[in-house]
């Protein structure tokens, strides 16, 4: 746990620095606004690339070795990133930007490594230390927006480029700390019978029902959302006159709001319930929207509308991954788990796609109107598993559910 936690804080630094210039570089690329979704559908259609890979490596040979290819291939792609802030070529950015999810999936898959031994009573909160951890690095990471641009000035590169330099050079630290101190692994050497056995994306479905469905779709669902408004709001904010340290602190706080409070988003899942904690999610994600996409020119609404969009993020995928640990067997869980990454993955990356085309066509405030629906069909399935639990008196459902 203290490995994973020293981890996701340098991980965190690079993931936010990265994050906070990834639209402004495909923007400052391509001359276009309507370009700069593409900058996180990249960043999580690469996670999603590497999620299954990763976790099958992760059955078979344990945690280390694929959270340690996550992280470099991570540092890799924030590198060639930078070849293609200075060649000005857009082909070369997004391949850099797709690699550069390598490092979103091993962050992903840190938090279930962490629940690998965990006792189910106490899931949310295991999982959601990790999560926490990350708040340091990713809150300074987009405030070096500003040292990154001197650094990249010395450099004679890009300004923007300048970030993506101490990306690569916290994604490169986290393999090197992953590879040397994780140990014991947290896969390796559990008790007898319990090694996952099916690997790939397929051998996941029959285990897609139920319980195990509805939280895979709390956590695609709010991750689309977080990442469809977070993807547009530098580029609204820079269209409105903000400064780079402006956005940086706008994103800087979003993160914040989304891990900093993840400690009491794991005791509520515990505690209180994990279906009333996806349900206080969503109402958070509905206001962030509301606040957000009346902003205008307001900064500070601006702000706090990014800051409850973390929060709400938060408190549902937390809730969310904790409803998927419990609800699946210990030997499929790895698979799982890799399979629900991947859906959230793909589902952030169609957000940001569809982001940028909604911006361009009709702007800011419909894209968060749009956001604001994806919360219904969230609530009506955990409504309706509630009801269900209730009308089976099936034990396990209702103690989740509380």
């Amino acid at each position: 746990m203290s490995v994973l936690v020293l981890v996701q804080v340098v991980g965190g630094i690079g993931n936010g620095s990265g994050l906070a210039v990834g639209g402004l570089l495909v923007k400052d690329i391509t001359g276009s606004s309507g370009w700069s979704g593409m900058a996180v559908v990249m960043l999580t259609l690469g996670a999603a690339a590497f999620t299954i890979p990763l976790s099958s490596l992760a059955a078979r040979s344990g945690r280390r070795p694929a959270l340690t290819l996550g992280w470099l291939a991570g540092a890799s792609g924030a590198a060639v990133t930078v070849v293609g802030a200075e060649t000005r070529s857009l082909p070369v950015a997004l391949v850099g930007l797709l690699l550069f999810g390598g490092s979103t999936a091993a962050n992903l898959q840190s938090r279930f490594a962490a629940v690998d031994r965990a006792a189910p009573a106490q899931v949310g909160r295991s999982l959601s230390v990790v999560v926490w951890s990350t708040t340091v690095g990713a809150v300074i990471g987009p405030n070096l927006t500003g040292p990154g641009a001197a650094v990249a000035g010395v450099l004679g590169l890009p300004d923007l480029s300048g970030p993506m330099l101490f990306s690569a050079t916290a994604f490169a630290t986290s393999g090197l700390l992953t590879v040397v101190l994780l140990r014991p692994d947290p896969l390796i050497g559990r008790p007898a019978g319990s090694q996952p056995a099916p690997r790939g994306a397929r051998a996941a479905l029959p285990y897609v029902r139920g319980r195990t469905l509805t939280a895979i779709w709390v956590v695609a669902s709010s991750h689309a959302v977080m990442v469809s408004v977070m993807a547009l709001t530098p580029v609204h904010m820079e269209d409105h006159g903000a400064s780079l340290e402006v956005i940086g602190l706008t994103i800087s706080l979003h993160i914040a709001g989304m891990y900093a409070l993840s400690p009491v988003m794991g005791w509520l899942a515990d505690a209180w319930g994990q279906d009333r904690t996806i349900l206080l999610g969503q109402a958070v994600l509905l206001l962030a929207a509301g606040v957000a996409g009346t902003s205008g020119d307001s900064q500070v609404q601006i702000t706090v509308g990014l800051t409850l969009l973390g929060i709400g993020w938060s408190a549902s995928v937390i809730a969310g991954a904790a409803a998927l640990t419990t609800s699946v067997e210990a030997g499929a869980r790895p698979l799982v788990q890799g399979f629900s990454d991947l859906a959230m993955n793909l589902a952030g990356a169609s957000g940001g796609l569809l982001a940028g085309l909604v911006v361009a066509l009709s702007g800011f405030g419909t894209l968060n109107a749009a956001a604001a629906v994806l919360t219904v069909p969230v609530v009506v399935l955990v409504l309706s598993g509630r009801r269900v639990a209730a009308r089976t008196g099936d034990p396990a459902a209702s103690d989740a559910a509380r």
